[in-house]
């Protein structure tokens, strides 16, 4: 296993046996990339409220899983391409770098992203299962990532643009906080803090429902008529 620390100007090879989540924690992307005229990838870095930094994506696909990622409470910290991993199989040695590593409450998930119709691609599936069971040996969760719901990204997706707490008035968040709104429909919530703005308490919250400090189904688009919940 080979790992790209940060502020080292090498990489560090160990035994997979022996890395630790602190050297994972600190690599950086094992790759680089570049945009170019006719590049097959949507590239691109997304500002993670989890990490206060931005973390790189190669695709579109990548882009929602880091959604998903930073919208999660239990996940903590986030590393794109934390490692490259090698394994002598069939006479050969395999390589492969993941796309993802979540540092969760519950422990560490290693996360590949790949469009559901290539999962089952033979070469594909061969290099997925030496890497879940490599990954699985130190106890880790290994998760193969394909197209979510629609719906439910586009409502993340949305969310995502209140995700900087810093913008928003902390009194007014005080007051939703404080404000009976297990049961509200997201279009009365307005009326219930009187002296602002609508759109500012709207944003508000929408910037407490990316928080999971309201919660709403989203399984279908926001709309007026949701129902928001307090977390239990």
């Amino acid at each position: 296993m080979s790992v790209r620390p940060e502020g080292r100007a090498v990489m560090e090879d160990r035994p997979w046996s022996e890395a630790s989540v602190e050297l994972l924690a600190s690599a950086v992307p094992w790759r680089t990339f570049r945009w170019f005229k006719g590049q097959r990838h949507y590239s691109g870095i997304y500002w993670s409220a989890t990490t206060s930094d931005h973390v790189i994506y190669e695709s579109r696909l990548e882009l929602a899983r880091l959604l998903f990622a930073d919208f999660d409470p239990s996940v903590r910290h986030i590393v794109a391409q934390p490692f490259l991993l090698k394994a002598a199989l069939e006479g050969k040695v395999c390589k492969h770098i993941p796309d993802y590593l979540l540092i969760t409450g519950q422990g560490l998930v290693v996360v590949d992203v790949k469009p559901l119709y290539r999962v089952s691609k033979p070469e594909v599936a061969f290099t997925f299962d030496w890497t879940r069971r490599a990954v699985e040996s130190r106890g880790w969760q290994y998760e193969v990532w394909s197209e979510p719901s629609p719906a439910e990204l586009e409502n993340i997706r949305f969310l995502a643009g209140y995700r900087r707490s810093w913008l928003f008035d902390t009194d007014l968040l005080d007051e939703l906080r404080g404000a009976d709104l297990d049961g509200a429909r997201l279009g009365q919530i307005a009326s219930q803090v009187p002296g602002y703005a609508e759109p500012q308490v709207r944003a508000a919250v929408h910037h407490l429902l990316w928080a999971r400090e309201l919660l709403v189904d989203l399984d279908r688009p926001l709309d007026p008529s949701r129902v928001c919940r307090r977390p239990a």
